[in-house]
């Protein structure tokens, strides 16, 4: 009898670290140095009363930002947050009215925050299939977003499954070699079934000679099915940049068009062997209904019934965003749902299996609707190389600035090396994180969902907190729009991973 194989697992992700001394980073050392030398500048020029004062000051400075708490998050980093909420809350900017007697422009309900600017236009590929195409002004960036069917691991060998996921991990990789291509991102939600499709289905079928005991059976089986039922729907969403390269001309939206008309084609059919099963990219009126919908679930009914009776629902961008919204500091109020949504703030730890997030990613009978995004930043080739060194050397110093080493920083150092050497052999760098959204119609069950969340994220071992202050952002960034969130960011990302 031959020996079985064991199953695959996954892992070795690193978190990207600088070089620094007593824990911390890079930055901080620096002001560590700068601290010191001037406080000696500043004893020798006046007394050692104001030596010891400025040295106190740098102190404190220092000791905000070593503190950190579970998530990584250190105490500068959460007072800022705290702050600039209640800076948001005393201007007003976490409410929003829309619509006739609201206060956006032209009375329409548009998108609010981080989407205000965005203009949707619709374009026809390679094959002669319309897709969307979203333009965000303020950051240069046009997104296509590709609807996909997920065939599913169930009765699925394993070694399909293991050839779905080395498909997917090249994918990846070859998106790094896409031109002017930013990040990529896939959202896969969970909402009940409203059985129109059902019900469309089954009654188009009904022969009318039919025995009463069978159109009966029929007739109760469409009204009582889709009770508990849910439907899964998977995007894929691709944002590129309007510069070809840095510091380059940014292209017209016309231009955007055309270039992506061509290479969409190409995108798509590289997904059909990961698993994604049949894949389309989506219309303006498909996406618009998406959105809709996440900012006002109860429009969902409606917008079935109509595809039921063949009926276009004909939205419009500027009318699909909420009618009202207030972001809380852990919540988010719009229209007729209640929203809250957290972040990954620590990968699973050690090696996993390639269904490590299949009950996360189910639909939950306490969560009316839920949306897990995974967002991917793919990293060019030249740029990979030159990362993966860099952690090495900072890992490798970490390691030896201390006589007793901690476990941590062995692991880090064993896996940056790991890393730097599957880089060497043509391996692709990604950074990754993921959002996770659960929506209620009803706020009594917000608790009930918050506690689901917690079970979920710890069967898929992932650490998840609550992102405050910014829900709104938040949940926009978790809709298939392929939102950068450090794109929009006033403090570069590297300078704020640091603090």
């Amino acid at each position: 009898m031959a020996d079985q194989v064991p199953p695959r697992s996954y892992g070795n992700w690193t978190k990207p670290k600088t070089a620094g001394l007593l824990g911390l980073s890079a930055l901080g050392t620096a002001v560590l140095f700068l601290g010191a030398g001037f406080s000696v500048v500043v004893t020798m020029v006046s007394d050692i009363l104001n030596g010891v004062l400025t040295g106190l000051v740098f102190g404190i400075f220092l000791l905000t930002v070593a503190v950190k708490d579970r998530h990584g998050r250190s105490l500068l980093k959460r007072g800022s947050t705290r702050v600039g909420w209640l800076l948001t809350r005393r201007r007003g900017s976490n409410i929003y009215r829309s619509g006739p007697l609201g206060r956006a422009e032209w009375g329409t309900a548009q998108l609010p925050g981080l989407l205000a600017g965005s203009r949707l236009s619709e374009w026809r590929d390679s094959y002669s299939r319309p897709f969307a195409l979203l333009q965000v002004p303020a950051t240069g960036d046009y997104t296509v977003v590709i609807g996909t069917e997920p065939d599913g691991a169930a009765l699925v060998d394993r070694e399909q499954v293991d050839s779905w996921v080395a498909e997917w991990g090249m994918w990846l990789a070859r998106l790094g070699d896409e031109p002017g291509l930013v990040a990529a991102s896939v959202t896969i939600e969970t909402a009940p079934d409203t059985g129109t499709r059902l019900r469309r289905e089954v009654m188009t079928r009904i022969d009318p000679d039919a025995p009463l005991f069978a159109r009966q059976l029929l007739q109760d089986l469409v009204e009582q099915y889709p009770a508990g039922s849910a439907t899964i729907h998977a995007y894929v969403a691709i944002t590129f940049s309007a510069s070809a390269r840095a510091g380059g001309k940014r292209r017209t939206p016309d231009e955007m068009g055309r270039e992506l008309a061509s290479r969409l084609p190409g995108l798509t059919q590289g997904l059909s062997a990961t698993g994604a099963g049949a894949t389309h990219p989506l219309t303006a009126q498909e996406l618009c209904e998406v959105v809709r919908i996440a900012f006002d679930p109860a429009a969902a009914r409606g917008i079935d019934d109509a595809a039921a009776r063949g009926e276009v629902s004909e939205l419009y961008w500027p009318e699909v965003g909420p009618v009202a919204h207030q972001a809380g500091w852990d919540s988010y109020r719009h229209d007729s749902a209640l929203s809250v949504t957290w972040m990954m703030s620590t990968a699973p730890r050690g090696n996993v299996p390639s269904s490590i997030l299949a009950r996360l990613l189910a639909p939950h009978r306490d969560i009316a609707r839920k949306r897990v995004t995974l967002l991917y930043r793919p990293i060019d080739a030249a740029r990979a190389a030159a990362i993966v060194e860099a952690d090495v050397r900072a890992s490798t110093f970490n390691l030896q600035s201390t006589n007793k080493p901690t476990a941590r920083s062995m692991t880090a150092a064993r896996a940056a090396a790991a890393t730097a050497q599957e880089e060497a052999a043509g391996a692709g760098l990604v950074n990754f994180g993921v959002l996770v959204t659960a929506t209620v119609t009803d706020r009594s069950l917000e608790s009930e969902a918050r506690a689901a969340i917690d079970n979920l994220a710890a069967t898929a071992r992932l650490r998840l907190r609550v992102v405050h202050g910014s829900q709104d952002s938040a949940f926009a960034a978790a809709l298939p729009l392929g939102l950068v969130l450090p794109r929009h960011l006033r403090v570069p990302s590297e300078v704020g991973e640091q603090l």
